[in-house]
């Protein structure tokens, strides 16, 4: 069965997650300061359900929750200037949101951010059975392999594995969870025979026998078989290496760009490699990050636009971007053209803002922090229901992306005019849902089923019938 969302004479449906962090501001430093912004409630569970709420409310795939290990410490020196802007810390764990919003919810999914350098897989692997067991099947883990080198520090290392060496490391980390979550206890080995007072057949969970390069876990996996068994698997990641790890793995994937010309490359640089890997190329849901600021009016959200501006913090974003980038911004003059700034980073970050808006001047240090005040690297779509509805229609048509991973200027304002006015217009054009479709987030994004589909890396790792 194709996947092909190319459906003759309808229009493409449209895809939505939310993307927060267990913090303050998350991509707009700054805008905690408006006097709507509820970022600071992080710590209270009540926000996280009423933001749960809202998002199922406007039929959201999911809430996708990042996450960092470390301080961003490259702008200045120092996390001084991180502290006090409030640039993604203080920041708390995103894995102990989901229960309570999963309570409060039915159908919205849960993607929580975890890196593979850290923890090692055996714990690992029972915290995501019991999230999928909590949220009856509606839990994916986005895989990371870390970038920051703070983290790195912090736990005993002098700074991040080489680029390509994480991903080796993470390729062994993924086998084990797979051995772990598809291969240790078999569908019928949790009999509950209250007669026989046998709760599990023994002879039907099997130690998972793994010796690896850098990993060895011989045992049974902890947990009884979840809803989806394997949580969906996102990834976040455009180098040549990390799209050739999506291609294994991944069945949603997190991309941002610019333009729609840059985002067009990217998608299919995605889609062709995972139709080499032997999968179906539209087996992986792809959304790129993307902010609306919307309203009733264009006037009005316009409005809205530039009063959001007016608290953008310039400090901050050059302490994301020097973060993101690897190279301190703080040394060069807010005017300071960015061909100036000698990093391979920012030459390719100015090649790609400058498609935005070609017009014959030069990008400063000041231009990119400004781009980045709200929402971070994605662009912005502002207007009403109607002209970001249409806007988005057309991103999805040009470019052969799914869906969007809405970031936010404040929260839950941004998430809740979404939700009403862009969500009706949407669904008046026949391009976005008006009700979610039964099951575990897995079957409610592709529709067929719970587990692991044969084609996918991870299904090899099933216990077949031969083996029992």
């Amino acid at each position: 069965m194709s996947l092909s969302p190319h459906a003759s004479g309808s229009p493409r449906r449209i895809r939505f997650n939310a993307f927060d962090m267990n913090c303050v501001g998350h991509q707009s430093p700054g805008l905690w300061r408006h006097p709507e912004d509820q970022s600071w409630r992080y710590k209270d569970l009540r926000y996280w359900a009423g933001l749960a709420e809202t998002l199922e409310k406007g039929l959201f795939d999911g809430i996708f929750i990042a996450d960092v290990l470390g301080t961003y410490d490259v702008y200045g020196g120092s996390n001084e200037a991180t502290l006090r802007q409030g640039t993604q810390t203080p920041v708390n764990d995103p894995f102990l949101l989901v229960s309570a919003m999963a309570l409060v919810t039915e159908h919205l999914g849960f993607g929580v951010t975890a890196g593979t350098a850290y923890e090692h897989p055996y714990p690992f692997a029972r915290r995501l059975s019991t999230l999928d067991h909590l949220t009856n099947g509606r839990f994916g883990w986005n895989v990371v392999t870390g970038y920051l080198p703070s983290a790195a520090r912090n736990l005993g290392q002098t700074d991040q594995l080489e680029h390509d060496e994480r991903y080796n490391h993470a390729d062994e980390y993924l086998e084990v969870l797979y051995k772990l979550l598809e291969g240790s206890w078999e569908d019928d080995a949790v009999v509950r025979d209250a007669e026989s007072g046998v709760f599990t057949d023994p002879a039907k969970v099997h130690g998972i026998g793994h010796e690896g390069r850098y990993f060895t876990t011989p045992g049974i996996h902890l947990s009884e078989p979840s809803p989806q068994r394997t949580p969906v698997i996102y990834q976040a990641g455009a180098s040549p290496r990390g799209i050739a790890f999506a291609a294994g793995n991944a069945e949603a994937v997190f991309v941002g760009s610019p333009t729609k010309a840059i985002l067009k490359e990217t998608v299919a640089k995605i889609r062709d490699a995972v139709e080499a890997a032997g999968r179906d190329r539209y087996s992986v849901r792809i959304y790129t990050m993307l902010t609306v600021i919307t309203d009733e009016t264009e006037e009005k959200a316009h409005a809205k636009h530039e009063e959001y501006k007016k608290y953008v913090s310039y400090e901050g974003a050059l302490v994301l971007l020097s973060g993101w980038l690897g190279i301190d911004l703080s040394v060069y003059d807010p005017d300071e053209p960015l061909g100036n700034v000698k990093s391979n980073a920012i030459q390719s970050a100015v090649a790609n803002f400058s498609k935005v808006e070609d017009d014959g001047k030069p990008w400063t240090v000041r231009d990119i922090a400004e781009w980045a005040g709200i929402g971070g690297l994605g662009p912005r779509v502002v207007g009403s229901g109607a002209q970001v509805a249409g806007e988005l229609q057309a991103w999805v048509e040009e470019t052969d992306v799914d869906g969007f991973n809405l970031a936010y200027a404040i929260t839950p304002g941004s998430f809740e005019d979404v939700v009403k006015y862009v969500v009706p217009e949407l669904q008046k054009r026949g391009a976005y849902p008006t009700e979610y479709v039964e099951g575990t987030l897995r079957h409610k994004l592709f529709g067929r089923g719970d587990r692991l589909p044969a084609e996918h890396h991870g299904s090899s790792y099933r216990l077949q019938p031969a083996a029992r």
